[in-house]
């Protein structure tokens, strides 16, 4: 929930273009601005086919009686492509369960948006539990229902809760440990063939200076980025690092 309208635009118009000029690869760049921006945004890079827009959230229902929410039909009929689902801060504030995200990734999927799923465990879970056990059971309660041609349509992004705001990093060995798991629990229920397929996106504090060794790792494909996207020179600094 951050910038004004101007503000936005002028970040979006600065991230189109210094990717033009700078962005050599052919990473996908996905922006994820607040709900009452995405068509002002989405006019801003209709013209480039490397960029898309998401949104941050999106309801469990079609449509209905539901004041304030905004559901994936919506989102398809202004063009939107990706939606956030289960991102750390909707879990932690407004008690999102597994169980309903499944039902969000559901509705997501049944309009066409690909639902970006987010996971990941808090400092007191991975000191204290089987934090890889407890990031596996998140993915197995709202993804392993689906068959999988709609699983092909989904992108993971692992965020280690404890490594966001908190001064602690996320060392590239632990984020590739994760994603390893990840992409392997995926394989026991739809084989290795699927689960190489998946993008599993790292999303904890990721920086231009901590990019190019978490996208150097086998089983990380990509970012979640947070504060630094906020930033045009920082942001595209972590897009050409991948």
């Amino acid at each position: 929930m951050n910038k004004v309208l101007d503000e936005a635009v002028a970040l979006t118009s600065e991230l189109v273009n210094m990717a033009k000029d700078e962005v050599r690869n052919d990473a996908k760049i996905i922006l994820c601005p607040p709900a009452i921006y995405l068509t002002t945004v989405k006019k801003y890079i209709e013209t480039e086919p490397n960029f898309a827009v998401a949104a941050q959230n999106c309801s469990d229902k079609v449509s209905g009686a539901f004041t304030g929410e905004i559901s994936a039909q919506m989102l398809q009929s202004i063009g939107v492509e990706y939606v956030l689902i289960g991102h750390s801060e909707r879990r932690q504030y407004f008690n999102e369960t597994n169980a309903l995200l499944a039902e969000k990734v559901n509705t997501a999927l049944s309009f066409g948006v690909s639902p970006i799923f987010c996971c990941g465990e808090s400092l007191e879970q991975r000191q204290n539990e089987d934090y890889i056990g407890f990031v596996k059971n998140q993915i197995t309660e709202s993804l392993f229902h689906l068959s999988e041609e709609q699983l092909k349509s989904v992108v993971i992004a692992y965020e280690p809760i404890w490594a966001i705001g908190t001064g602690l990093t996320a060392s590239a060995e632990q984020a590739q440990e994760m994603h390893a798991a990840l992409r392997a629990h995926i394989a026991s229920k739809y084989g290795a063939e699927v689960a190489d397929e998946i993008s599993i996106l790292y999303g904890g504090s990721v920086t231009a200076a901590s990019a190019p060794e978490l996208f150097a790792s086998p089983d990380i494909d990509g970012g979640l980025v947070g504060g630094a996207s906020l930033k045009s020179r920082e942001f595209t600094n972590i897009i050409k690092a991948r």
